[in-house]
């Protein structure tokens, strides 16, 4: 009587083991679709990451103003001086150093300044102080620096002294 160990023994002739190189080629094209997306996907998130990070700055910005404006609510109308108009040529690396006694005005330029140096040289802010004490701050920005076309971001709080 034989034993059938030949027939547990592969047929090696007819078929070859292994992969062809069609086979290799259409693996390669499906692997660099896929990094290709993964790399678009860190670039998205990369620049999500960049507005969310310029949007925390800006409300932290408004509510720092609203902080002094409450601290010197006496004077809340001279922070209507913070208008669009008032950040025309200031430039991040010229900020003032304030030392010694600082006035309303010193505050008001360290503000500005501190907007524009987190949020970028085209971003503005304007506070409106309403008859019912009503204080509002908004603070616009360039936050799409990926887009040719001049689209702004704003942020905007209000509240009553």
């Amino acid at each position: 009587m034989r034993t059938t160990s030949r027939r547990l023994i592969p047929n090696l002739g007819r078929r070859t083991a292994g992969f062809s190189l069609l086979e290799v080629l259409i693996a390669l094209l499906v692997l660099a679709f896929g990094l290709l997306g993964f790399a678009l996907l860190q670039t998205m998130n990369l620049r999500f990451t960049q507005s969310a990070n310029y949007r925390t700055q800006a409300t932290n910005l408004a509510y720092e103003l609203l902080d002094q404006i409450r601290a010197n609510r006496l004077v809340a109308n001279d922070y209507t001086k913070i208008t669009t108009a008032s950040f025309a040529g200031m430039k991040a690396a010229h900020c003032p150093q304030l030392l010694g006694e600082v006035k309303i005005d010193d505050n008001m330029a360290r503000w500005r300044c501190e907007v524009i140096r987190n949020l970028g040289e085209g971003a503005t802010a304007v506070v409106l102080v309403a008859a019912d004490n009503e204080v509002t701050v908004t603070i616009e920005w360039n936050d799409q620096r990926w887009v040719a076309a001049d689209t702004t971001t704003d942020f905007t709080v209000s509240t009553r002294l």
